[in-house]
């Protein structure tokens, strides 16, 4: 496990600040690192660990998943995660590609930063206790190394936007004909016997039911990251480079953003309407889920490069690589993305093993706050505030060292 301390750039994090590379038939600029994303990411990071430490059922609907079909704030943290990871794929290798790597070397350091990204999400979870017995083998990181690993594939294939569109396409439109019109065994046909997004009677949950045991399963009928429903989620990834794509060519910051948003505008667009036969679930990462969500975060991402990148908002007088102190908590979440997330899920384990009065010291925390914050969702979201402060504490020196986690 690598980590470097110089100035090299973090695996899901950085720009380069001079590269040429060619991305379909568009040459692409020398240009500074984008801080927009690295901000952007640091602000992902920074509320998945806030909805992810939401103790009971109590805290704001929006701090929480979608019970099923629907939509909440949280249920865009991971598709927005999985586009940032598309959009470094591109910044990354190109940077690589620049300095004259491989594609062979390219595409075994993909597929070993795969392997230790799959290694990390099973270290999540079975730590500290878990039996293997009942180990659970799908998860966020196990999703994220399956689409890291076939974007940087297709990206060292062929560097034209094309084939990533038409493959994006391609696996929203074969997910929603299998959940459309494949019979679920023991169950029936989508929308004849059974509703398309039946929770437990859908072909998702049976192919996953059908690999694994049922402890091995997040929900032991279903896995909000089983196999099929990676199918979209590689979708989403592949909306990141191409967006990563379109930042790498000549024009103006302010026009590569209203390219984005325009394209944001059209996905959210179509996967509204594609939800009418199609409903959103982020449990089985929906075709219209992966529109909209993947939708929503390119309008976050042309917001951003829009206020840090073409209006340079905070950083008058600075470098062009230099980040204003303004910009420095995300920075820290947004350059070492990886270190924190790994953090935060190790964290609650370690606590709940300190005894209290209560049980342990996370149960103690939570009805300390219950009673000091009385109000329906406010204990849950001070318990969430805490876990993002200690989580950024503790990966904060890492920054200020200019350490960052390379897998």
């Amino acid at each position: 496990m690598p980590v470097n301390a110089a100035t090299a750039d973090p695996d899901f994090a950085r720009t380069p600040d001079s590269d040429i590379v060619r991305t379909a038939t568009v040459e692409a600029p020398r240009t500074e690192r984008l801080l927009s994303v690295d901000l952007l990411r640091g602000l992902t990071i920074a509320v998945m660990i806030l909805v992810n430490n939401q103790p009971g059922n109590k805290g704001f609907f929006e701090l929480r998943h979608a019970q099923w079909n629907g939509f909440t704030l949280t249920d865009l943290v991971f598709p927005t995660f999985l586009f940032l990871v598309g959009l470094s794929v591109v910044l990354s290798m190109a940077a690589r590609l620049a300095k004259g790597a491989s594609r062979r070397t390219l595409f075994l350091h993909t597929l070993r930063r795969s392997a230790i990204l799959v290694l990390f999400g099973l270290i999540v979870n079975t730590f500290p206790f878990q039996h293997l017995d009942s180990i659970r083998f799908y998860g966020v990181l196990q999703r994220t190394a399956i689409c890291y690993l076939i974007v940087g594939t297709l990206c060292l294939l062929h560097s034209g936007w094309k084939d990533k569109a038409v493959i994006a396409i391609a696996c929203l439109i074969s997910y929603w004909f299998l959940m459309r019109y494949v019979p679920v065994p023991g169950c029936g046909i989508p929308t004849h016997e059974i509703p398309i997004n039946d929770p437990n009677c859908n072909l998702t949950s049976y192919i996953d039911r059908a690999i694994f045991a049922p402890q091995h399963l997040y929900q032991r009928v279903r896995d909000p990251e089983g196999l099929l429903s990676t199918l979209p989620a590689i979708s989403t990834a592949l909306y990141g480079v191409l967006a990563g794509m379109w930042l790498r060519t000549r024009r103006s910051n302010a026009c590569k953003a209203a390219g984005i948003a325009v394209a944001g505008i059209v996905l959210v667009s179509s996967g509204l309407l594609w939800s009418i036969v199609f409903p959103l679930n982020k449990k089985l990462w929906t075709s219209s889920f992966s529109l909209l969500a993947g939708g929503l975060s390119l309008l976050l991402l042309a917001a951003s490069v829009y206020i840090i990148d073409a209006k340079r908002w905070g950083r008058s007088g600075l470098a062009a690589n230099e980040a204003p102190a303004i910009y420095k908590p995300l920075m820290v979440f947004g350059t070492n993305s990886i270190l924190a997330y790994m953090v935060s899920e190790l964290l609650p384990p370690i606590f709940s093993q300190v005894k209290s009065a209560d049980g342990n010291i996370l149960r103690t925390l939570h009805y300390k706050l219950d009673w000091l914050i009385p109000g329906h969702g406010w204990p849950e979201l001070c318990y969430g505030m805490i876990a993002v402060l200690v989580t950024w504490l503790i990966v904060l020196p890492f920054y200020r060292k200019r350490i960052f986690l390379r897998v």
